[in-house]
């Protein structure tokens, strides 16, 4: 590993990608110690290419500039479909806290056929639906290189994973963190993401300078995952927890308003990897003993995801 926050893992991915076979194992078991430990890992040198990532927080910097009402325009309407814009406090990710102080922007890669949703792309800024669409598909290759390593952690084929995502049922969110008034105090346990644990398989999630997301120990306590350049955080969703039969965890997280960074623009970019939606999340066979037999019921990609959007948004 190398040197890093000294609680958070941090995971060099290059010998995963270069090396030889003991290198790549090497690579997984780390990857496998995280994701049991914490659900949560700092990724370096993972071959997201630095050009497409500055392009990318640029033009989602360029759209959340745009007037609300533009914005407005290409608003989220359903989870059938989960693309759009999502105003402030539109999504509460902690059903038991008021809406988050947050704005986001939700696409995805789009399926064949006439019925298929598409991305609701705004007139402005210019070459913003270009840019994204090139940043898509460079973490499209980032997730499907992290879950190769995933399937090797857990004595799989190096496809395992990768052949249940081959659809792309992924969504890509740009997260705009308004800076808050002077005097604000936030109230009722306001925050600008309440605590929650992600809904798929696992997260790319891109972070600029400002910091704010915090993750829960073990013990409890909530620690803050300071930004460090050159990683992307991964972390394990609720799809994940449950297929590897709790061997990998879906830790809560959250985005706090922290009084050094509240009058500040904080943006992030998050890669939600989602299986098919007809792939059956059941308990993999070197996850479960006699002693540790399934925990669940095997059930639907889809189902779960339409189940949590619900939950999110409200019916």
């Amino acid at each position: 590993m190398l040197e890093g926050t000294p609680e958070i893992p941090v995971i060099d991915f290059a010998p995963f990608l270069e090396g030889t076979a003991s290198s790549r194992q090497a690579v997984a078991t780390e990857m496998r110690q995280a994701s049991r430990e914490w659900g949560f890992f700092y990724l370096a040198n993972c071959g997201m290419p630095e050009k497409q990532l500055a392009e990318a927080f640029a033009a989602s910097k360029a759209f959340f500039s745009l007037p609300v009402e533009a914005k407005n325009r290409v608003a989220w309407q359903n989870a059938e479909s989960n693309r759009g814009y999502v105003g402030i406090k539109r999504e509460r990710l902690d059903p038991a806290r008021p809406g988050d102080l947050k704005e986001a922007f939700n696409l995805a890669p789009e399926q064949p056929g006439p019925g298929a949703h598409r991305n609701r792309w705004p007139a402005g800024p210019p070459d913003f639906e270009a840019v994204m669409t090139r940043f898509l598909d460079e973490c499209i290759a980032t997730a499907d290189r992290v879950l190769e390593g995933f399937a090797l952690a857990l004595d799989q084929p190096a496809d395992f994973f990768v052949g249940a995502h081959d659809q792309h049922h992924h969504t890509l969110r740009l997260l705009h963190y308004p800076p808050l008034p002077e005097g604000f105090e936030p109230h009722d346990g306001e925050s600008r993401a309440g605590a929650h644990t992600d809904y798929g398989s696992i997260t790319l999630l891109f972070q600029d300078s400002v910091g704010g997301l915090e993750v829960c120990t073990r013990s409890g306590e909530w620690i803050r995952a300071t930004p460090m350049p050159g990683t992307v955080v991964v972390n394990t969703g609720d799809l994940m927890h449950r297929w590897t039969n709790h061997v990998f965890s879906s830790t809560p997280h959250r985005v706090n308003v922290a009084p050094e960074h509240r009058h500040r623009d904080r943006y992030s970019i998050a890669f939600f990897c989602h299986p098919n939606k007809e792939a059956e999340i059941a308990c993999i066979d070197t996850c479960a003993t006699a002693e540790t037999p399934p925990i669940y019921e095997p059930i639907s990609a889809g189902q779960h995801l339409q189940e949590k959007l619900t939950s999110t948004y409200g019916a």
